[in-house]
C-alpha cells in the first residue's frame, strides 16, 4: 500500500525521500534540493528548528499569528498544530502560508505524512481543495503564488518560519530587502526561525535591525532564530566579530540576481 502511495505522489519534479528520523520528505528536481535535511529528518527538522524554539517564547499568548514561509509539504504547519496538542496548549494559532508550486499542493493528498500528523488529514484536504481550514482553535491559509507578492500588506505576526529553498536555489526570498519587508511586517517582539546558519544570511538580518540568535541543541545541528527585540534567554551571535574576520561577505542583494 504504501508502494502505491509513493508511486501516486511522485512526478516529474518531486520524488519521496524517507529521511534519518524515518519520516518522508521529498526532493524536487526543480530546485535540486529535497525540502529537508534527510539527516536532520522532516518531523525532527520542523520541530526543533521553527516550532519549539519559536513557541518556548510565544506560547503563553492567547493568539499567535504565524507566517510559514514556504508551505512546501506543510510539514511546519502540521508540526506545529501537532506540537500545541500535544502540550495541550491553549492557544488560538493562525497561520498564512505561500507556496509556488501548484502541482505540489495538488499532490500533497497522496503525500506519506508521519503517523503524528494522521488527525490532520482533513486539514490538508481543505487546503489542497480551498487553500484554506478553519476551526474555533485554528485559521490557516494557503496562498499559491509568489511570497514576495503576498506579503505585502501582512502586519502583526508573532513568529516567521523562514523555510524556503536555500538561497543558492532561491536567492529572492533571502535577500537584505526581502528581510526588510519580513521586517517590517513582524511585531517588535516576534521571532523568526529558519535552518541557515550562513553569514550572508544573519548579514541580511543584521542589516534590517535583527538581533540574531543561536539555535542549538543535543538532538539539532546549529540554526539561526532572530527578533527585532533583545531576547536575553537566546545566545546572540556575535556579528560584529564575524564581520571584522570575514569582511568579504556580503548579504544578498535584489539588484544582484
Amino acid at each position: 500500500m504504501e508502494n502505491i502511495i509513493l508511486t501516486t505522489f511522485n512526478d516529474a519534479v518531486h520524488k519521496v525521500t524517507i529521511s534519518d528520523d524515518g519520516s518522508y520528505t521529498a526532493y524536487s528536481k526543480e530546485y535540486d534540493e529535497h525540502y529537508h535535511s534527510t539527516k536532520d529528518g522532516a518531523l525532527n527538522e520542523s520541530l526543533t528548528k521553527h516550532v519549539i524554539p519559536t513557541f518556548k517564547l510565544k506560547q503563553n499568548l492567547h493568539e499567535i499569528k504565524i507566517l510559514d514561509i514556504c508551505f512546501g509539504l506543510g510539514f511546519n504547519t502540521l508540526a506545529t498544530l501537532y506540537y500545541r496538542k500535544l502540550y495541550n496548549i491553549d492557544t488560538k494559532i493562525y497561520i498564512y502560508s505561500p507556496e509556488l508550486d501548484a502541482k505540489l499542493i495538488e499532490s500533497l493528498k497522496n503525500f506519506p505524512y508521519p503517523q503524528e500528523f494522521d488527525e490532520f488529514k482533513k486539514i490538508i484536504d481543505s487546503l489542497v481543495d480551498k487553500n484554506i481550514y478553519e476551526d474555533e482553535n485554528t485559521y490557516i491559509e494557503l496562498y499559491v503564488g509568489d511570497a514576495r507578492e503576498y506579503i505585502k500588506n501582512m502586519q502583526g505576526f508573532d513568529i516567521v518560519y523562514q523555510d524556503a529553498f536555500s538561497p543558492s536555489s532561491n536567492p529572492m526570498l533571502w535577500t537584505k530587502e526581502y528581510f526588510g519587508d519580513i521586517a517590517s511586517l513582524m511585531k517588535q517582539d516576534g521571532v523568526l526561525s529558519t535552518y541557515s546558519i550562513a553569514l550572508k544570511t544573519r548579514l541580511a538580518l543584521h542589516e534590517n535591525d535583527f538581533n540574531v540568535y543561536i539555535n542549538s541543541g543535543e538532538d539539532i545541528r546549529d540554526a539561526t532564530l532572530a527578533s527585532l527585540s533583545e531576547v536575553v534567554t537566546l545566545k546572540k551571535v556575535d556579528i560584529l566579530h564575524k564581520i571584522s574576520c570575514n569582511p568579504q561577505v556580503t548579504s544578498l542583494r535584489d539588484a544582484d540576481i
